[in-house]
């Protein structure tokens, strides 16, 4: 069964750079205005209100605005085009932005815990808060589930794994605001200690998806071949050029959220070389009307 093939005019968003890194400014800007008035206003409530949880949650909205200057950072750069130095283009300046994310999760995630851990050794110290912490709790896991859900269309429309993972960013911040307001709940009906608790959870929660993206990115950098269903396209795709008998050694490997292609042509030893080179850069060509392949190198091995 063909799997289903996107709409041209996804296909013509996702391959333009210009239509991906506008997009991906727009979007950012967004996340950028919602993450200033989330720091500012879970921050001074947290104080206020005496809630560590919402302290926790409100340094998880800052790195989420330091993430947001880091995608768009990244953004500018990875549309340059290739140059003597980087002759297949910047594209994995995404990649490096989203290792970037992990490690900035990860170290947010270790100081949220270590805080917490501190305050459950000394549960005496430990104050009841004010109920207006639970309102802006609400109202930030609100705010960042509808984030998360225009960044994601964002970032599904102009495919961009940088801006998804920069989404789910704001999915993890959304279910540590859930945390938080449970937390928070549970200390204004007499368990004071749940608030501490709850900023645990945040830690561990911000730490895991730190983990999750820096070794998924690190895992690209080291040049991670794609998923095995892109290529068995890929190899169909190919094997239907006239005149290719059969290839081999086919090796993939990420550029970004673009794709290399390494392959052995098997093409009958009698054709001329330039008729085995026709066969091949046609089938060449033909992997290359994949928007996500960026460039395809062949070797002709001739079959008796």
């Amino acid at each position: 069964m063909s799997t289903p093939t996107a709409p041209s005019s996804v296909r013509s968003e996702s391959s333009d750079p210009e239509v991906r890194h506008l997009a991906a400014r727009r979007s950012t800007l967004v996340s950028v205005f919602v993450n200033i008035a989330l720091t500012a206003a879970q921050g001074f409530i947290g104080i206020v209100a005496g809630s560590q949880a919402l302290v926790a949650d409100a340094l998880h909205s800052l790195s989420d605005l330091v993430s947001d200057f880091v995608v768009l950072f990244a953004g500018h750069h990875s549309r340059k085009g290739a140059d003597h130095d980087h002759p297949y283009g910047h594209h994995r300046f995404e990649t490096a932005a989203s290792f970037a994310l992990g490690v900035l999760l990860l170290s947010v995630g270790v100081g949220m815990l270590w805080a917490a851990v501190g305050k459950i050794e000394h549960p005496d110290g430990v104050q009841p808060v004010q109920a207006v912490a639970l309102w802006v709790a609400l109202g930030a896991l609100a705010s960042k589930e509808l984030l998360f859900r225009y960044l994601l269309r964002v970032a599904e429309r102009v495919r961009s794994s940088m801006l998804v993972a920069n989404a789910w960013h704001a999915r993890s911040d959304a279910a540590s605001s859930l945390v938080v307001a449970l937390g928070i709940g549970g200390n204004l009906l007499g368990y004071h200690v749940l608030d501490p608790v709850a900023a645990i959870v945040v830690g561990l929660m911000v730490s895991r998806m730190g983990v999750r993206f820096g070794w998924d990115a690190m895992s690209d950098l080291m040049d991670r071949a794609v998923d095995e269903d892109i290529v068995a396209e890929l190899r169909i795709t190919m094997l239907e050029t006239p005149g290719l008998l059969g290839l081999h050694d086919l090796k993939t490997r990420k550029m970004g959220d673009m794709i290399l292609v390494d392959v052995h042509l098997e093409i009958p030893a009698d054709l001329t070389v330039e008729q085995g080179h026709a066969i091949a850069t046609e089938a060449r060509r033909r992997a290359m009307e994949r928007d996500d392949v960026l460039n395809v190198m062949t070797h002709v091995d001739p079959v008796r």
